[in-house]
């Protein structure tokens, strides 16, 4: 009888603890840090393309922006949360007249706006 409580018991301690999992982070990586920044365009320019990479890469990532365009003087919300844990990330901008900007190890956990100017 005893042995019995103890498995009733225990399969509903795991059976609890089976729905504390984490389903929520996707890949993406779970700490503290707020990887969200709008990036402003304060530029009478139109941004073609934005590349977002961590430094842990060696190239850049996809156009953040899609077939999206950003126009002059618009904002929009990026989430850098790659699921590599990095904070720091190279930014390379295209605008749609050609020209480039590109700025190095800018860290996302500690800003919350990114200025195109």
């Amino acid at each position: 009888m005893m042995n019995f409580r103890i498995l009733a018991v225990a399969a509903v301690v795991g059976a609890t603890l089976a729905g504390c999992v984490d389903t929520t982070s996707g890949g993406y990586a779970v700490d503290s840090y707020d990887r969200n920044v709008t990036i402003a365009n304060q530029t009478g320019r139109t941004v073609y393309r934005f590349y977002g990479s961590n430094v842990g890469t060696s190239s850049w990532e996809e156009d953040i922006l899609g077939s999206n365009v950003l126009g002059p003087y618009s904002s929009v919300n990026i989430n850098f949360n790659d699921g590599t844990g990095h904070c720091n990330f190279d930014f390379k901008i295209e605008f749609a007249d050609g020209g480039t900007y590109t700025d190095y190890d800018i860290n996302v956990c500690q800003i919350t706006t990114y200025t195109i100017r």
